[in-house]
C-alpha cells in the first residue's frame, strides 16, 4: 500500500464526468480477464442512478494525472460493497489497485460502515480456479470468506441469453 503511494500513485474521488472512464476500464479488465460485461449504458445507468441517490462513490487512482485504476463502491446499510473494479495494463507495477482498495476501505470506515465486502472469491478455494488471482489479492487485506448464495442472472429467454453471452 505505502509503496504505491511512494510510487506516485494518487487517490481521488471520482463523479459521474469519470464514469466513461470507469467504464472503458472495465471493459479492459474482462478481455484481459474473460468475463463477459453488459453494454456500457447498462453501466452508466446504473451507477448515476446510485451515484444520484447517495448510495455510490467512483474512487480513481492516477499517475502523474492519467487514470489507471477505478473502482465503484455501493453503500447498503451498514456495509459498502467493492462492486465494481478496473485497472489498465498502464502502471501496473506501482500496484495502484493496492491503494486503491486501502483507501476504499477508510472512504467506507468514514461513512460509517461496519462491513467492507470485496464481493466475489473462487467456487472452490484451489489455484485452478479462475478466480484465484483474485482470491490472492483480496486475502491480503485479511478479511474473512462468508459464503452466500452468489449472483446470478434469470435468463428469460434462455436462447437468447445464451447467444448473448457466447457472443460477448
Amino acid at each position: 500500500i505505502r509503496l504505491a503511494a511512494k510510487k506516485g500513485i494518487v487517490i481521488r474521488p471520482g463523479t459521474p464526468a469519470d464514469f466513461p472512464v470507469l467504464v472503458e476500464m472495465y471493459r479492459e479488465t474482462a478481455a484481459r480477464d474473460g468475463f463477459t460485461i453488459r453494454p456500457t449504458d447498462y453501466y452508466l445507468d446504473a451507477w448515476q442512478t446510485f451515484y444520484r441517490d447517495g448510495l455510490a462513490q467512483p474512487l480513481l487512482a492516477e499517475y502523474e494525472a492519467e487514470t489507471v485504476a477505478g473502482v465503484l463502491l455501493v453503500r447498503s446499510g451498514p456495509a459498502v460493497l467493492y462492486m465494481y473494479g478496473a485497472s489498465t495494463d498502464k502502471e501496473r507495477p506501482r500496484m495502484p489497485n493496492h491503494l486503491l482498495q486501502w483507501e476504499a476501505i477508510r472512504w467506507a470506515k468514514a461513512q460509517g460502515a461496519t462491513t467492507y465486502d470485496f464481493w466475489g472469491a473462487p467456487d472452490e478455494f484451489v489455484e485452478t480456479d479462475r478466480m484465484w488471482g483474485v482470491w490472492r489479492f483480496k486475502e491480503g487485506f485479511n478479511g474473512q470468506v462468508v459464503q452466500t448464495m452468489g449472483a446470478w442472472d434469470y435468463p428469460a429467454r434462455p436462447r437468447l441469453f445464451r447467444l448473448y453471452t457466447q457472443t460477448l
